[in-house]
């Protein structure tokens, strides 16, 4: 997951061609194979050849058990009914005829899952086996139930064994050899954002708390890898449109897969709150931060009864006043600007931009409530200040038409 975009070889690069485009990251439409597909008609393999019909393997996986599923429950009844046979009696006959059947299905399979590395179709199988499980349950054959238990026992460490090789590979990738970063979402979150969602969604079927547990701590270096990414730049404004954006794509995409509440969802969306605000603080800084710092200062006076340490800025608070009057429409349309060209995703910069004017309105409501009081209440520089009004008529003109 932490290689490089231009320097991806072998299996990871391999271009695939499915109809999707899907990656080992990407689920696309594979989890038809669970839906719509489980029990579509088998793949034929000279029909297919004949069609040049590529299939990706869990495709495969569903076709062969879908047919094995079919034939065994046939089978098992047949037992059951020509020689009247139950329990273990049954289950060894039926063993005895197709033993040698599931012992090369399972060599097949331990020979694929030894080096895959594409745990999305390792999970999709294990799902696949969920769902023939119950099939054959509801038909009341429990003749495969020893091979799925075998299966699983195969396909679940091979699982685990590979998020955890993501896991490391993310942990140990040096942000300096991934070349220049900009703004912009980084391909690198971008994939796991893809493949976390895919992988959420799947869990939710058939919820284990085995793959919630390794979602967790790839989600916890992930994390650790932005704020690595992040600090390439020099600026803390740089920094957080950054860590904005890469929130705000890995939120869209997970939540696009996921449930509105999951876990990595609500995590996101806490990241991407608390680093907005603190970006429409900075935002606002260099064309307000004057008066933003002078609020917090005679607000926090006040509150520990100290108002009358600050009737001496007299000074201070008529430039504040005068700047203020002077720069505040220039610097709501500089602040526009630099928002909208900060942000991938329009609709989020334009809800930044929103949150940022209302900041600004609410810090200048606070500023004149702070004058309207002792000992700021007699200074004829009040008489300056804009009606908060004014400031609310312009602010709409950057109010979004959707």
């Amino acid at each position: 997951m932490g290689i490089e975009d231009n320097a991806k070889k072998g299996f990871f690069s391999s271009k695939v061609s499915f109809k999707n485009r899907s990656t080992v990251f990407t689920i696309g439409n594979r989890n038809s194979v669970l839906t719509t597909e489980l029990e579509a008609p088998i793949i034929v393999p000279h029909a297919a050849q004949k069609a040049e019909t590529k299939h990706t393997f869990e495709s495969l996986f569903r076709s062969q058990h879908y047919a094995l599923v079919d034939n065994c429950c046939r089978e098992y009844l047949f037992i059951c009914d020509f020689f009247m046979v139950s329990g273990n009696s049954a289950q060894d006959l039926f063993n005895s005829i197709m033993g040698k059947t599931l012992s090369m299905f399972l060599k097949h399979m331990d020979v694929y899952s030894s080096d895959c590395f594409d745990s999305i179709a390792v999970y999709l199988c294990i799902h696949i086996i969920f769902r023939f499980q119950l099939m054959m349950h509801k038909r009341a054959v429990p003749a495969l139930d020893k091979y799925w238990e075998t299966m699983l026992e195969m396909l679940w460490p091979r699982f685990q064994y590979i998020l955890e090789l993501n896991i490391a590979n993310i942990r140990d990738t040096d942000p300096q050899k991934l070349g220049s970063v900009d703004y912009r979402p980084h391909y690198i979150t971008r994939r796991y954002a893809e493949f976390s969602g895919a992988l959420v969604s799947l869990n939710e079927t058939f919820p284990d708390e085995r793959v919630n547990q390794c979602l967790a701590r790839l989600q916890m270096e992930v994390e650790n890898f932005i704020l690595r990414l992040a600090a390439e730049f020099p600026q803390r404004k740089e920094q957080l449109i950054f860590l904005i954006n890469n929130y705000d794509m890995m939120l869209s995409v997970i939540t696009e897969r996921t449930s509105e509440d999951s876990r990595e969802g609500e995590s996101f969306r806490k990241l991407l709150q608390e680093r907005t605000q603190e970006f429409i603080e900075e935002v606002l800084s260099p064309y307000f931060g004057g008066m933003m710092t002078f609020v917090k200062e005679a607000e926090s006076a006040v509150e520990k009864g100290q108002a009358d340490q600050m009737k001496y800025q007299e000074q201070r608070i008529q430039k504040l006043v005068r700047d203020f009057v002077a720069e505040w429409k220039q610097a709501i349309e500089n602040v526009n600007q630099e928002v909208m060209k900060s942000f991938t995703n329009f609709k989020n910069g334009t809800s930044i931009l929103q949150g940022a004017l209302t900041q600004l309105i609410q810090y200048y409501h606070r500023f004149k409530e702070v004058l309207s009081k002792p000992p700021f209440k007699t200074m004829a520089v009040r008489s300056q200040l804009i009606n908060i009004h004014h400031i609310m008529v312009e602010v709409k003109k950057y109010k979004p038409n959707f």
